[in-house]
């Protein structure tokens, strides 16, 4: 797919303009996101990327979105991207927030191999990208309870999120995952596993996203870690999804 460069460069100040967001742009930041995009677009039927190839909607729905984010995370802070997929939002968010120490995890090798070769591609020192079981890694003594922010994008339901996520986030640190249009439902049934994870305080804010022809919004939930995640868990996969908290 040919890009128009800078037709995309003018969406992109334009959407982020809309959405609040322009002072996470200059010229080098809009630079990379169409290196972005372009390499994106470029790898997407190897490695199925994304359902979302229309540059507009890439910028509001991928970029614009994750980099909402940003403003929930202090400076300097670690922060590790479960099931990263195609590197959202580890990617926007380092792109427009070189502070950030982020780790993305992703079971699959060949997104991984995607999220590392792009990061070093754009220049993006602050990413680590392993090819990791959320489950198997929250185990390991170097990435238990070491992040101050664990974030998740359409992986799971709630109560299988938590247990995936949670045991990563250092008590005073937050667990962020952003959800459809269930997450209430979702939270609701997720009280057991969130109390029994170390988690507290959960809560479900509105992401709204300012588009073209209409808004878009979905909630964002966000659950603060108050205590030690109990040893038992992450249990396996299999127990997690045969029998949820």
């Amino acid at each position: 797919m040919e890009l128009n460069e800078q037709a995309f460069k003018s969406e992109l100040s334009r959407i982020f303009k809309a959405n609040g967001l322009s002072s996470h742009l200059n010229l080098e930041k809009s630079e990379k996101f169409l290196t972005l995009t372009k390499r994106m677009l470029e790898e997407n039927e190897k490695y199925n990327l994304t359902a979302i190839t229309e540059p507009n909607k890439i910028i509001l729905n991928h970029y614009a979105d994750c980099v909402k984010l940003a403003a929930k995370l202090p400076k300097g802070a670690t922060l590790i991207d479960v099931g990263c997929g195609a590197g959202f939002p580890t990617l926007p968010l380092a792109i427009v927030r070189d502070d950030l120490k982020i780790t993305a995890i992703d079971s699959t090798a060949k997104r991984i191999a995607y999220v590392e070769q792009t990061a070093k591609i754009l220049g993006l020192c602050g990413v680590t990208a392993i090819t990791m079981r959320a489950e198997d890694g929250a185990k390991l003594p170097e990435y238990r309870e070491r992040f101050d922010f664990a974030t998740a994008r359409a992986v799971a339901e709630m109560r299988v999120l938590c247990e995936l996520c949670l045991p990563f986030v250092k008590v005073g640190g937050s667990m962020i995952a952003m959800k459809g249009k269930n997450a209430e439902f979702e939270l609701s049934g997720a009280k057991k596993a969130v109390a029994v994870l170390g988690g507290k305080d959960a809560k479900v804010e509105t992401v709204t996203l300012i588009g073209d022809a209409e808004n878009a919004s979905h909630p964002m939930i966000i659950i603060d870690k108050k205590t030690k995640t109990p040893p038992a868990y992450p249990r396996p996969y299999a127990q997690i999804s045969k029998k949820p908290l």
